[in-house]
């Protein structure tokens, strides 16, 4: 699969061969549910609690005689019915990641990159730089490209100045290529990989 390269000033800079084994794969919806579901699980504090009976400090004694006042022969004050009392099947703090092999995160990764692929809503550009940390100047520039609603991946680093003017841009996400990830690719519309990117993806899964 060959793509063309373009600059972020919509200028041609060549093209690219794009590994059918990565890019051209059949997008499985099952796999793809899967992997989102656990890096949503893994990302979940968990640290919700409450105190069961055993940790509410009140008096031990009994609330009223056993016999002849005619209500409930309550004997404890911590029961889960009385104000103060414990949590009766409370939450507790916990981990909320499960198992998913790891051939399966590889695979949807690839699914995920393939899909972008096959909806036409991938594109490679030649790097991400700018000449100055300046917001406003790289929003005009991503917006001619069509790129209100994107990931952009560059390659080990991604450069200080594009980073900078990148983060106040409403829409628009910017990772290293060692953070690329499904949910981050499924959520944006539009997937923006550099060559260094796409270098880096292609030598991953060699």
């Amino acid at each position: 699969m060959d793509l063309k390269v373009t600059t972020l000033d919509g200028k041609a800079a060549g093209s690219i061969a794009l590994p059918d084994d990565i890019f051209g794969l059949e997008p499985r919806a099952d796999i793809l549910q899967r992997m989102v579901r656990y890096q949503l699980a893994r990302r979940q504090a968990g640290t919700h609690r409450t105190k069961r009976r055993g940790e509410i400090r009140a008096t031990g004694a009994k609330l009223g005689r056993q016999k002849g006042s005619g209500r409930a022969r309550h004997g404890s004050r911590v029961a889960p019915q009385f104000r103060g009392g414990g949590k009766a099947f409370g939450p507790l703090q916990r981990s909320h990641a499960h198992d998913l092999p790891k051939r399966v995160r590889a695979l949807a990764l690839k699914h995920a990159l393939s899909d972008k692929a096959r909806g036409e809503k991938l594109m490679v550009i030649a790097d991400a730089a700018a000449e100055a940390p300046k917001t406003k100047a790289l929003a005009e520039r991503l917006g001619k490209l069509g790129l209100t609603n994107a990931l952009v991946v560059d390659g080990a680093e991604v450069e200080a100045n594009f980073a900078l003017a990148a983060r106040n841009i409403v829409g628009v996400d910017v990772l290293p290529v060692q953070g690329i990830n499904v949910y981050d690719i499924l959520r944006r519309d539009t997937l923006v990989l550099t060559k260094a990117a796409v270098e880096a993806l292609t030598e991953r899964f060699k």
